[in-house]
């Protein structure tokens, strides 16, 4: 997610506000925030859901509704998203 540089304090105040809620969403298991070391307005989630389906259900509820009518209008270019399947992992 890109976000002009001015908005860049409102987008983490939102997501400090309902991180802990996006968590405890039924089906999510994780969830990390990344920023980029390079161009600083560019920052990532990671979540880590059960099943397509869990995912689906908090991208139709009200707390993901909400979250993103205050995060869209903070970007500067188009989001993207994508939905992987792990193929390993090394620890």
């Amino acid at each position: 997610m890109s976000f002009d540089p001015l908005k860049i304090a409102e987008f983490l105040a939102n997501f400090e506000a309902n991180k802990k809620k996006i968590r405890g969403f039924q089906g999510c298991n994780f969830l990390e925030l990344y920023r980029d070391q390079n161009n600083t307005n560019i920052f990532f989630t990671y979540s880590y859901w059960d099943s397509e389906n869990d995912l689906n259900n908090y991208r139709h509820s009200e707390l993901f509704k909400s979250v993103w009518a205050k995060t869209k209008p903070l970007f500067n270019d188009k989001p993207e998203a994508w939905s992987v399947n792990k193929l390993e992992s090394l620890k």
